[in-house]
């Protein structure tokens, strides 16, 4: 009887687990979904009117590989800095640091830091949300040489997810009159971030 017990615990929890797999994977074909969406339009866009002519984001296979639950430790009392930028900001690039996500990739650890703008973080759109920015090895190479951003949403524990597939590009990358964030040395990572978005297409 206890054995089969545990074979109808242990099929639950895969079956459970695949589940989980399946809405991520499709969470994260959402996200992308979305995004060629936008860029398709007008009006958010940065492509403007060559949006008539964008046939989509060249993004890597989504994987599992780089969807991260990591170990969140906010910051006691962060001071508010200014994040470099590509060009000259008309808007407010003062942040800061809510926080450091924790994690393992391939047997090595890695930590990286989230942003919050106090600005931003008074209205109702992104009052919960965190800015990511990142580089990794194939920045400049398979990805725009700035860097690429996630935005994630406030933990309410110690654990946060990081989905990498939902990598981004910044304006600046398809439009230079827009002026982006530059990711902080501190949010390089030292592997290659096969997950997300690429280089924008010719």
């Amino acid at each position: 009887m206890m054995a089969k017990k545990r074979v109808l615990l242990t099929t639950l929890f895969l079956v459970a687990f695949g589940l989980n797999a399946r809405q991520d994977e499709q969470s994260a074909v959402d996200f992308q979904q979305e995004l060629n969406r936008r860029y398709s339009g007008y009006g958010s866009s940065p492509l403007e009117d060559r949006g008539k002519i964008f046939t989509g984001h060249d993004f890597y296979p989504i994987t599992n590989a780089f969807r991260i639950e990591a170990q969140f430790i906010k910051a006691f009392d962060p001071l508010p800095f200014k994040m470099e930028t590509t060009g000259n900001s008309n808007g407010d690039n003062t942040y800061k640091n809510y926080g450091e996500a924790q994690f393992d990739v391939e047997g090595r650890e890695y930590g990286l830091h989230r942003y919050r703008s106090p600005r931003s973080s008074k209205t109702e759109e992104y009052k919960n949300l965190l800015f990511h920015p990142i580089t990794d090895l194939t920045t400049g190479k398979e990805t725009y040489e700035v860097g690429r951003y996630i935005d994630l949403e406030i933990p309410i524990g110690d654990t946060i997810m990081i989905d990498l597939n939902k990598a981004y590009n910044p304006y600046c990358a398809y439009n230079k009159n827009y002026s982006c964030e530059i990711p902080p040395n501190e949010n390089h990572l030292g592997i290659a971030v096969v997950a997300g978005v690429k280089e924008p297409k010719k």
